[in-house]
């Protein structure tokens, strides 16, 4: 299983990566406020104590044994801990490539919390980040960022695995039919993908497939292929790539076509959106 959930991740996270940087290792006590990064999320190792954490809006999350707690999008919390023993733990910031049109950022929830012994293979991954936290071991920092983004795919393996989520990108890569044409779609954008291709990949009928997919993901096939393209068009324009070869690369005829479907998934030409995003 491990193998199959490697490939499904691979072109995700080669196109879309996730870099991790340890921001705080050691006892929180009290009550601590964490405001709303600008961009980017964050992920909190719980390794003991009690916590209580605060959402705007929401009743208190009480953590009453060692969790993780992810955010892939900014988002304020206050942290409420005893104030002589603390909870300890080891955080760090998520720097998800393409910030807002990152499709893994996207199909995570505002908030995750999970026990950490429920995730199989984590605990060896954080035995060593723990022990790095602890040390004076030279490169201590790039150690505890690197494995940190392992933790994540860690956590991305369990959530497929495991099925938590009921919708969205990563329910269909859990899919055990659905899972294989999304690989392809992601793998090979420039493909002229058919309903019946797809499904074909699937093990499925065409409208067993197109019933399917939309039941799963929320959309068609067709609107999950053009956003993503559109996604790996935004993500060569911040390289400055020009829109012609992009075009290509992507499965448009031509500028033309890119530009059309681009300003209807985004609502700004190419051009636009370029000159809106932040130096």
């Amino acid at each position: 299983m491990a193998a199959a959930c490697t490939d499904r991740l691979d072109a995700l996270l080669n196109h879309f990566p996730v870099r991790a940087h340890l921001f705080h290792a050691g006892a929180l006590c009290g009550i601590t406020d964490f405001d709303a990064p600008d961009h980017g999320g964050q992920l909190h190792l719980v390794r003991g104590g009690a916590l209580d954490v605060v959402h705007p809006g929401s009743p208190p999350l009480q953590i009453r044994e060692p969790s993780l707690l992810l955010y892939p999008r900014p988002m304020a919390r206050r942290f409420i801990s005893d104030a002589a023993d603390g909870a300890v733990t080891t955080c760090a910031n998520l720097h998800f490539e393409g910030g807002t049109s990152n499709p893994i950022a996207g199909a995570l929830p505002d908030v995750l919390c999970l026990p950490l012994a429920g995730i199989d293979g984590l605990d060896r991954t954080l035995a060593l980040l723990f022990e790095e936290a602890r040390s004076e071991y030279c490169g201590r920092r790039e150690m505890i960022d690197r494995l940190f983004e392992v933790a994540l795919i860690q956590v991305l393996r369990h959530l497929m695995e495991t099925g938590r989520l009921e919708g969205g990108m990563l329910a269909g890569m859990s899919h055990p039919k659905l899972r294989k044409a999304l690989v392809a779609i992601h793998e090979q954008p420039a493909v002229d993908w058919s309903l019946e291709r797809l499904g074909e990949i699937a093990g499925m009928s065409r409208s067993a497939f197109a019933t399917a997919f939309h039941d799963t993901l929320g959309c068609t096939p067709g609107a999950y292929l053009q956003a993503w393209r559109v996604r790996l068009t935004q993500k060569a324009l911040r390289k400055g790539q020009p829109l012609k070869l992009i075009a290509a690369d992507v499965g448009y005829g031509s500028e033309a076509a890119l530009s059309r479907a681009f300003k209807a998934q985004s609502g700004m030409s190419p051009r636009e959106w370029r000159q809106s995003q932040p130096a």
